[in-house]
């Protein structure tokens, strides 16, 4: 493909404002593509700047609620979007819900739709009774009429679109997120690390790394751990995240072996990730799933959900174990990679094959590509 100009409209990065996994996703394809095309973000942020090859443009978006600021965001960029317009960009790639208005703005000019996820997805595969899930469900069902083609990040999203909103099943492609597997492998003490927390060096740790929320489950962890402790009486969770169930999870654990430790920084999931036996994903909805890439590359074992992203993309007793999104079958898969230790470092280092396989963001990179050239 010869060299592109390109803009991308995310509402977030990870040198801006960073609030989930999409920054680290949009971030990393939009470096990978700066290789050989000039790459502008329009995102929120404080100063505009250039980072690894992608110039970054920035506004400060007001509102009263989450689609009022949206709204304001998507205006402001496609004002800052214009003042980059010469000589003209080739095309547009927008991100989720959040910049479909400025798709709207621009829809007479070449452009990609990703879908990360959908608002229905989003609520734990439930409609929500509130006036935003109403705004942002109608504006994702805009942006699958109005987007020349869309990416999905798995078959299991693409599919909910399709159900959803009525999009024509050619109208997508499916192409997974990646990751930059060295950026999550740490050579570290394990024992020292579970130490720090008060936990024995030979003691099995869990962990489990997400927003606090209905859809990515944390409560039936939280639930599961009784039936874990009755068979492996030395086990001990660790959970990291922020959201409104969080307190709740706190007063349901009671006496269980489980500390609760909120927001933490990179540096330090990087090393609780290197130091835990298992990694548990319990979503009862989960379009791709990050989490499970971050594990994999770090050669940890993974006890997750069979659904969306994460069933296509484990190969079962092979590079982890799938369970339904129960607490019993969380519990039976926990004790089941707990029973036969050598399956724990045997799934993790086939997960990070699969990672250097099939996940690394050149290869991609390759597949957006040869989308952008179709559209083109």
């Amino acid at each position: 493909m010869e060299s592109r100009k390109i803009a991308f409209f995310v509402w977030e990065s990870l040198y801006t404002e960073r609030v989930g996994g999409l920054a680290t996703a949009a971030t990393h394809l939009a470096e990978t593509l700066a290789r050989d095309h000039e790459i502008h973000y329009f995102t929120q942020g404080a100063k505009d700047q250039t980072i690894n090859g992608v110039r970054y443009h920035c506004c400060q978006p007001h509102g009263g609620n989450i689609v009022e600021f949206c709204r304001d965001m998507s205006r402001q960029l496609v004002d800052l979007f214009y003042k980059q317009d010469s000589p003209r960009f080739d095309l547009l790639h927008f991100h989720d819900w959040h910049m479909v208005e400025a798709l709207h703005l621009l829809q007479d000019r070449p452009n990609v739709l990703s879908f990360h996820s959908t608002e229905y997805g989003r609520n734990g595969g439930n409609f929500g009774d509130w006036w935003e899930y109403g705004e942002i469900s109608g504006k994702e069902w805009y942006g699958g009429l109005t987007a020349r083609k869309i990416i999905a990040v798995s078959q299991t999203l693409k599919e909910e679109v399709v159900k959803l909103y009525q999009v024509p099943s050619e109208k997508i492609e499916v192409v997974p997120n990646g990751i930059v597997p060295e950026g999550f492998k740490a050579h570290i003490d394990p024992g020292e690390v579970k130490k720090r927390y008060g936990i024995h060096p030979y003691a099995p740790l869990i962990f489990f790394c997400g927003r606090m929320v209905f859809q990515k489950g944390p409560d039936l962890l939280v639930d599961a751990i009784p039936k874990v402790i009755e068979r492996h009486g030395d086990a001990r969770f660790i959970f990291a995240g922020e959201g409104h169930m969080r307190q709740w999870l706190m007063e349901r654990s009671g006496n269980l072996p489980v500390q609760y430790l909120g927001w933490i920084p990179d540096s330090e999931y990087i090393r609780l990730l290197n130091a835990c036996d298992v990694v548990v994903i319990p979503s009862r909805n989960e379009p791709f799933g990050l989490v499970l890439l971050e594990a994999w590359s770090a050669d940890r074992c993974v006890v997750a959900s069979n659904v969306g992203g994460l069933s296509e993309n484990i190969e079962n007793f092979k590079d982890g174990v799938k369970v339904y999104p129960t607490a019993e079958s969380v519990a039976w898969g926990i004790n089941h990679v707990l029973d036969d230790r050598i399956c724990i470092g045997l799934f993790g280092r086939e997960g990070r094959k699969k990672v250097d396989r099939s996940f690394k963001w050149s290869t991609i990179g390759s597949r957006v590509l040869s989308i952008y050239e179709r559209v083109l």
